[in-house]
């Protein structure tokens, strides 16, 4: 498969799932711009994948603007950026709920808002969502309403855009292994008394496999939602979760 000719944003481009986003879609041929809120991983991805950049956060309406000023107009937007903070529900304070939602959900709302200003014939939405945003989770109320929040989004705009060539989907993976898992696991050591291996071993035995779900595995799914045959694929959230219940 090529996407030679197409140009794709990632957001949270910088690191983790972002940056193996980066790397497949340029391999594939496309043309990638990268964003993100920290100038130092977006040039290091950007030296790795020849993409561009640019510094942008997500929660803020005219700095959105900006990006996609700066990209183009984009064929693929891959709504990438997010972060995710773990407490008892009762000491979830109103800063922490404001915070978890602004990034993940209203920044893919503003993503996807204005990437979609600028599509033509035909284009891709793709929000990196979760499994939280499937099923929910203990300690995570904040993260888990924001990417259930994601996947009403998705399915509601996939109605409204469905007759004009473009397609909305979000990818929902399970505990990935990268730099976000290596903070939830010093997260639950610091609070639990098990040791990282401990901890690292209960995510992964979330995963019906007994893993964590490597990077490049969501990004092959990306990559087929933007390829050949996919043109009916729309309002779907895909778990990539090893087949959890």
């Amino acid at each position: 498969m090529t996407l030679a000719g197409k140009r794709v944003l990632v957001t949270g481009g910088g690191t983790g799932l972002g940056r193996d986003l980066a790397r497949g879609f340029a391999e594939a041929g496309a043309e990638v711009v990268i964003a993100g809120r920290t100038r130092e991983p977006l040039e290091r991805t950007a030296e790795q994948t020849g993409a561009r950049w640019h510094q942008a956060d997500v929660t803020d309406p005219a700095q959105v603007a900006a990006l996609f000023d700066a990209a183009g107009p984009c064929d693929i937007v891959l709504a990438n950026a997010g972060m995710g903070e773990s407490a008892p529900f009762l000491k979830v304070t109103l800063d922490d709920w404001q915070r978890t939602l602004a990034v993940n959900l209203t920044g893919t709302f503003l993503t996807f808002q204005e990437g979609l200003r600028r599509m033509t014939a035909w284009g891709r939405l793709i929000a990196v969502a979760s499994t939280a945003g499937l099923r929910g989770g203990p300690y995570i109320a904040p993260y888990a309403a924001a990417k259930h929040g994601v996947v009403g989004l998705v399915r509601s705009l996939a109605l409204e855009v469905a007759r004009r060539g473009i397609t909305v989907n979000a990818l929902c993976p399970g505990f990935l292994d990268t730099e976000m898992t290596d903070r939830t696991v010093a997260n639950i050591a610091a609070h639990t008394g098990r040791t990282e291996p401990e901890a690292r071993a209960t995510l992964a035995a979330m995963n019906p496999q007994n893993r964590l779900i490597r990077p490049e595995e969501v990004t092959a799914a990306a990559l087929w939602l933007c390829g050949p045959g996919s043109d009916a694929v729309n309002g779907q959230a895909i778990a990539i979760d090893g087949g959890a219940p």
